[in-house]
């Protein structure tokens, strides 16, 4: 029996450097995509947040080196988020929280750490208790990519940059600001790679 044909516009996705460049996908994320197989939206969009990841933890390990984040988790994370839409196509047009624990669920039957699989579970859940400064992050990442701002959210984060540097949250706050603010500055961009691609293959 031959093996089905990988869609030209997934592998794309996958692929396509962007610009500017898209950095690569943590191992195995990219095959894991291809075995579902995930939309082309889904593969273009796990890349767009997972490049403005990469962004928040180059900061942060430049800006906050006390800060300890364990920066393969979030890259990993933020590569994974939405990876339940594969099974829950509608949500990734429309609203919709059945993504979550399906993709944590779909992480670890597939042999994914739990440390690493919580992510797409706890992206939209940044309030829950027990939530981490890695939960934080990719959260982050994916609303910044678009820019989107959740003061909440920031909030929290700021409150965790305060406590690594001992200064006063006002100051973290404009740190973060302008961070923020750079990252946004190519969401029209992003926002174009991600639309090139079908919701469908």
């Amino acid at each position: 029996m031959s093996p089905v044909p990988t869609p030209a516009a997934l592998l794309s996705a996958l692929h396509d450097p962007g610009e500017p460049p898209l950095r690569p996908l943590p191992p195995g994320v990219p095959e894991l995509l291809l075995e579902l197989p995930a939309s082309p939206r889904l593969a273009a969009h796990l890349r767009l947040v997972h490049d403005v990841a990469a962004t928040l933890t180059d900061w942060l390990a430049r800006e906050y080196p006390a800060l300890d984040v364990d920066r393969e988790a979030v890259l990993f994370g933020a590569a994974t988020h939405d990876i339940g839409k594969a099974l829950h196509p509608a949500e990734l047009s429309g609203p919709g929280s059945a993504h979550e624990e399906a993709g944590r669920e779909l992480l670890l039957a597939r042999g994914v750490e739990a440390r690493l699989a919580r992510y797409a579970g706890t992206h939209a859940s940044w309030t829950a208790s027990g939530t981490t400064t890695e939960d934080l992050l990719v959260s982050l990442a994916d609303k910044i990519w678009k820019n989107r701002r959740v003061p909440e959210l920031e909030d929290l984060v700021v409150h965790r940059l305060a406590a690594a540097r001992g200064r006063e949250a006002w100051a973290e706050f404009l740190a973060l600001d302008d961070a923020l603010t750079g990252i946004a500055a190519d969401a029209d961009a992003r926002l174009a790679f991600q639309a090139a691609y079908p919701v469908t293959a």
